[in-house]
């Protein structure tokens, strides 16, 4: 008989968000761990984490005028104090024993042990179709999360009622544009686009038109 999966109680990774909110978790763990009943021994001093907290914040006031040097001193200062978050994350994991209320007090935020499944990408669309040269027209799609690659189908526009005869071809990136190239200048085209995600490929987009010259 299998066991159950024990879900142990495990702080939410701040490693990419930005600094704003970086040094909004930094200064709630600071002040839920401070004098703390149920973390007597963290292995940060909570002067030198504040310490930590306080050049940070600094670094990243000086960074906004955008000085090489300034962004150097706040991505040096961010990791610091990063480092400093994850060993006391592993503390307060241990510390807490799985009990949520003793492991939220510390200011930590819990990560979410629900796994999302996944989702169909969304349909993606074309931003413009501009002239490239003789017979070549430029078609830039708008990108959507979690699309692997595209493909791009093009025809001549049909008289009306007419069916539309269209040729495919893959993009793998959505920059720069996408050439289509031996077209028929003074035809009109017509584009459409679709993403390839996880699983499988959206709807076709909105058609988009252009002459050729």
């Amino acid at each position: 008989m299998p066991k159950p999966k024990l879900n142990i109680i495990k702080p939410l990774s701040v490693a990419q968000l930005p600094d704003g909110d970086v040094l909004s978790r930094l200064n709630a763990v600071h002040d839920g761990m401070l004098d703390n009943p149920a973390f007597p021994n963290p292995p940060v001093d909570m002067a030198g984490f504040k310490a930590a907290i306080d050049a940070y914040t600094a670094a990243v006031a000086a960074a906004l005028d955008g000085g090489k040097s300034a962004i150097v001193e706040r991505d040096k200062r961010r990791t610091e104090a990063i480092l400093m978050l994850r060993l006391l994350g592993h503390y307060v994991e241990a510390a807490c024993k799985n009990d949520l209320q003793t492991f939220v007090s510390s200011g930590f935020v819990p990560a979410s042990t629900t796994r999302t499944p996944p989702q169909p990408v969304s349909i993606p669309s074309i931003l413009r179709v501009d002239q490239g040269n003789t017979g070549q027209l430029l078609v830039t799609i708008q990108p959507v999360a979690k699309a692997r690659s595209y493909e791009l189908r093009y025809a001549p526009v049909p008289p009306a009622g007419a069916t539309v005869n269209w040729t495919t071809v893959a993009v793998a990136s959505t920059k720069p544009a996408t050439p289509i190239n031996n077209l028929t200048p003074g035809t009109n085209y017509t584009f459409q686009v679709r993403a390839f995600g996880k699983l499988g490929f959206s709807d076709w987009s909105v058609s988009a038109e252009r002459m050729s010259i």
